[in-house]
């Protein structure tokens, strides 16, 4: 469908509710949560030797129980083999974007310039044809549309990178590199544009963007969290409806600064005071918001308002926060984290932040991660990891239950 024209958004400026944290604080003082005692997993091992899709565990109960147990193990998987069921024909590439919808359904967009004419005569019958750019996949794994071509909008974006269905059924993505976040409805008609095509203003612009890498729509107060981060370092804050400029707000919570020099000799005892490629965000059910800051490795959590609350330095070096979910169970008590450059996924307590387990390992082999770049999680407590360059895949694991406490 011809999309109709987005517009610019109007920027209303407004002072950012940025509030200090201690030098080396890991929870906010007055942080309503408590700590509890550490779960240990059972997890989807990939070791030499062993077959990567046998899960150690038993089929377990629906995700959504009761209350959460403070014995509790973290959440066990079993890779899906099964899924997903796309044309044979079809080739995907560095899968960047992916989110699954209130209806399980899995929305993913890759990058179709990389797919080379080799890779097109390496698929079944010799003669492939680059998947949709966007695609929207049923809870089976079978293709329900496709969109997002030149042909649909002036200046499409080359690379789609976040993906987001708010809870009135509008689709987001992040068009990186063109410094803009678009709206559009779920059949791809385009409807609103954020920032400015190919202009950057640092952090402290409000209307224009700097690379952003992904976005949520809170449901209760219809308000758009970017997270604007391969170039400039902060959260900022929209209207969803008409795109006006809210707030924004840089690492603790504090005003982004553009000049601060990232020491390459951080430890995770004294990390960084600014973001580095903050490159994720998702916000759990009680309304906190949840930041994967790449670079320095971390997951940081605020309010609505930008009031730090705590932070997890997962390891020292680069690249060990690229995405974050929630469990699905009524407390969203696990927190999952993608680690992009040790190709796996780390298991958190979100009470506390305890790291309790981790998933998957490097390699091509099902279950084994190259590079997992974006997650999603379904009703049923099922995670969907999409792999990056070289990976080139989406793979769903199961959900099996929880583990052994410790």
């Amino acid at each position: 469908m011809r999309p109709k024209s987005g517009g610019k958004a109007k920027s209303q400026r407004s002072s950012a509710h940025a509030r200090p944290a201690p030098a080396r604080a890991r929870r906010s003082k007055g942080s309503r949560r408590s700590s509890r005692s550490k779960g240990r997993l059972l997890l989807l091992a990939v070791l030499p030797g062993v077959m990567p899709w046998m899960a150690a565990c038993e089929a377990g109960p629906d995700p959504d129980l009761g209350p959460a147990q403070a014995t509790r193990g973290a959440p066990t998987f079993e890779v899906d083999m099964d899924w997903p069921r796309l044309p044979e024909d079809w080739v995907m590439s560095s899968v960047l974007g992916l989110f699954v919808d209130d209806r399980d359904h899995a929305w993913i967009s890759h990058r179709a310039e990389l797919i080379s004419e080799e890779d097109l005569a390496a698929a079944p019958g010799g003669e492939g044809v680059p998947a949709p750019l966007v695609m929207e996949l049923d809870p089976r794994g079978e293709a329900l549309q496709g969109w997002g071509s030149p042909e649909d909008i002036d200046e499409w974006p080359p690379v789609l990178h976040g993906f987001f269905v708010d809870h009135n059924d509008f689709v987001w993505t992040s068009a990186r590199d063109q410094n803009q976040i678009m709206k559009f409805t779920r059949d791809g008609e385009h409807l609103l544009t954020i920032g400015e095509f190919d202009e950057s203003g640092g952090s402290g612009d409000p209307d224009r963007l700097g690379r952003p890498s992904d976005i949520v729509v809170d449901p209760e107060t219809n308000e758009l969290f970017v997270v604007d981060g391969y170039v400039n370092r902060r959260v900022i804050v929209f209207d969803a409806e008409t795109g006006a400029y809210l707030r924004h707000w840089g690492a603790y919570g504090q005003a982004p600064d553009d000049d601060y020099r990232h020491s390459p000799d951080w430890t995770p005892e004294d990390p960084p005071r600014q973001f580095n490629l903050v490159h994720a965000i998702a916000q759990s059910g009680d309304g906190l918001i949840y930041v994967a800051d790449r670079s320095n490795s971390r997951v940081q959590v605020f309010r609505r308002d930008g009031s730090f609350v705590e932070e997890r330095v997962l390891r020292s070096g680069a690249g060990g926060a690229f995405s974050v979910e929630f469990s699905h169970d009524p407390e969203q008590e696990f927190l999952y984290v993608a680690d992009g450059t040790e190709h796996k996924v780390w298991i958190l307590r979100r009470d506390g932040l305890e790291v309790v387990g981790e998933l998957g390992s490097q390699g091509a082999g099902p279950g084994q991660f190259q590079r997992p770049h974006n997650l999603g999680v379904d009703s049923q407590g099922n995670l969907y990891v999409a792999e990056a360059d070289p990976g080139w895949r989406v793979q769903r694991f199961l959900f099996r239950g929880w583990g052994s406490p410790e």
